[in-house]
């Protein structure tokens, strides 16, 4: 049998290179092919959105394991290896069940007629059908309403999180447009459950959709909210108000987040208890999250009280919460801030590094390994000065970008590497061996 990885690239190969937001037909004749997995799931929790979408479903997973349920979990992209998108009842995918599924996806389905995404999506269903669970966390890959995920008749809810500017070439230039793809995951009399949206057009939009369908809609700010106290946070919905401490995840923007999956697992018959809620905001994971590395070959390079941190973040939002995390690393000591930015040649850069500017002390632009739609570093400097980005200096790549620092820097420094998802995941591929937990 042919590894999962020589399966995968098979299909990212035969498919064609540009993304087809449809549900096609090839892909709902693989489904029923193969039993119609995605009718035979645990509840589900479908979660769609721009920014959050990670954040919200790994505290799903938390709370709810805290709590001692058993959970499916499909996310994407990975980091390191593709088995972190499928997650059986709280073990990463079995080499050996993935490629047997994916191979029986290929030979259901004709050469070029199914995509990488939907290869993936739909082995996931298999995995989840055969294996029991309590409940499914399905997020979505891109928009919401034509996703490979929604195909799923009946979730127990559905999750939006916060709206961004993000796939324009996909999904629109408005976020009128953006939200309307996004609500497409929701459901007739099934509840939906959405965070803050700073822009009021995309929650008129959400709440137009939800009348149109009969959805109930519960909003951030006005069903629930979530406060900061000096501990921690504070959790209030017309049920209960609890005192939650601190999540793992760092950021403030990771209380909304952390809210918002509470707030949809209000839909359980049976309340999940504060003690659990706890215990599992403070065990939660999600690498590349405004991470601390640790370990691995970058921190061992550093001087002793330099700090690395890691970031996936890549649009104007994912920008907002840094600059804000940035604020508050300037409020706290005078550690010159120093980014290491590589990007998709698709993204926005000033958009996305305007809002540190005021920040940072310098930036470097890298090319992200093996991708051949990263931005150059040379391209990506021209870019982020012009978003008034001072002392930007293009590097071969993040360990060059590393010593130019430590040369530049003779005071304790902090380092954050950011601008994608794809840059991240190679630099935890140096550091992380991935179990099988």
């Amino acid at each position: 049998m042919l590894s999962s990885a020589a399966i995968l690239e098979r299909f990212r190969r035969d498919h064609a290179k540009d993304i087809n937001l449809t549900l096609r037909p090839a892909y709902r004749e693989l489904l029923e092919k193969l039993g119609n997995p995605h009718q035979k799931l645990p509840p589900v929790f479908h979660v769609a959105g721009t920014n959050g979408k990670g954040s919200t479903c790994a505290f799903l997973r938390a709370v709810l394991e805290a709590a001692g349920y058993k959970v499916h979990v499909y996310t994407s992209p990975h980091l390191v290896r593709f088995h972190e998108r499928i997650r059986v009842a709280g073990e990463l995918i079995r080499e050996e069940e993935l490629a047997s599924i994916l191979e029986a996806c290929e030979k259901a389905s004709a050469p070029g007629a199914i995509s990488y995404f939907e290869a993936g999506t739909a082995a996931a269903f298999v995995a989840f059908a055969r294996h029991p669970a309590d409940f499914t966390i399905l997020e979505t890959g891109l928009g919401g309403r034509l996703d490979a995920t929604n195909v799923v008749d009946k979730p127990l809810a559905t999750i939006i999180t916060r709206l961004s500017y993000d796939h324009r070439e996909y999904l629109g230039d408005t976020l009128k447009q953006i939200a309307r793809e996004k609500a497409g995951i929701m459901r007739a009399h099934v509840p939906c459950f959405t965070a803050h949206q700073p822009d009021l057009q995309s929650l008129n939009t959400l709440r137009d959709a939800a009348k149109d369908i009969k959805a109930p809609l519960y909003v951030d700010g006005k069903e629930w909210k979530t406060e900061r106290i000096e501990d921690g946070f504070r959790f209030t919905d017309e049920k209960r108000s609890m005192d939650l401490p601190l999540p793992a995840l760092m950021g403030m923007h990771q209380f909304q987040n952390a809210g918002l999956a509470i707030a949809a697992l209000s839909v359980l018959p049976k309340l999940i208890s504060p003690d659990a809620i706890a215990h599992g905001l403070q065990n939660v994971e999600w690498p590349a999250r405004l991470q601390k590395l640790g370990a691995g070959a970058l921190f061992t390079r550093l001087p002793e009280g330099w700090e690395v941190w890691l970031d996936g973040g890549h649009n104007d939002s994912a920008g907002e919460v840094l600059a804000a995390q940035a604020k508050l690393w300037q409020q706290q000591d005078d550690c010159p801030l120093y980014l290491i930015v590589g990007m998709l040649a698709t993204k926005q850069p000033q958009e996305f590094v305007s809002p540190l500017a005021p920040y940072v002390a310098g930036l470097h632009t890298v090319p992200i390994p093996d991708e051949a739609l990263s931005f150059s570093a040379d391209d990506l400097a021209t870019a982020v000065r012009a978003a008034g980005i001072k002392n930007v200096n293009p590097s071969s790549g993040v360990q060059e970008a590393l010593s130019k620092i430590i040369k530049l820097s003779s005071v304790p420094t902090r380092i954050l590497i950011c601008g994608s998802l794809y840059l991240a995941g190679d630099v935890l591929r140096e550091k992380v061996e991935f179990k099988n937990t």
